[in-house]
């Protein structure tokens, strides 16, 4: 068994009963992983700091209680965990996309059993955006260069209500984001990350694409 943290997460105070769900979210990944590729197996023994804790930023970088899209959901990062910390507030929510069904059937079961503030899209990514109309913060981890994100995510972004993205890179992001900006323009913040030193979180606001 894997030992869990003290009732804070990168100098965040979480109460007991969200200190509590994250222990039970990681005790229902441990048991799932053992069937599903969640994520690398060789992330596993340091899945508090590496997964919980690097996705845990999210919301800090964007708290409140905010509609979310979260793509590419996989094992539950960010999303589960956004989902978590809304279920504090009591308000907010998180729509995950994910289109692997054996994915989805555990998000759905995490979603149940911690009482998290989410739903599931067993859906294409392109698919999305015609269930989801709308949202105040899109989040995505692990799962594509900047500029297929930016792809993506275009469709809300480029909306009315013009939400923001917040996506997890390493330290080769700055390549990712000198070719996104030969088709996009948008304005950047780089949010050093508080568990990989060589990452960031970039948020990503007003987006537009750029005319050929």
């Amino acid at each position: 068994m894997i030992a869990s943290p003290s009732r804070e997460l990168n100098g965040l105070r979480v109460s007991r009963e969200t200190s509590e769900r994250l222990e039970h979210f990681s005790s229902l990944f441990q048991k799932w992983a053992k069937s599903i590729n969640l994520v690398a197996p060789s992330t596993l023994s340091d899945l508090w700091q590496r997964h919980i804790a690097d996705s845990a930023q999210i919301f800090q970088l964007f708290p409140g209680p905010k509609q979310w899209v979260d793509l590419g959901s996989g094992g539950g990062f960010p999303g589960i965990i956004t989902a978590i910390f809304l279920a504090e507030l009591g308000d907010g929510w998180v729509h995950l996309v994910e289109s692997n069904n054996k994915k989805a059937a555990f998000l759905r079961v995490a979603l149940n059993e911690t009482g998290a503030r989410g739903s599931v899209h067993p859906i294409r990514i392109e698919d999305a955006v015609g269930v989801i109309p709308q949202c105040d913060a899109i989040s995505a981890r692990a799962l594509a260069e900047l500029s297929q994100l930016l792809d993506y995510c275009s469709p809300w972004m480029t909306a009315d209500n013009k939400p923001r993205a917040f996506f997890h890179k390493g330290r080769d992001y700055q390549l990712e984001v000198d070719k996104a900006v030969s088709r996009f323009q948008f304005d950047l913040v780089k949010h050093q990350s508080v568990v990989e030193p060589d990452s960031m979180v970039l948020e990503i606001a007003n987006l537009s694409r750029k005319t050929q």
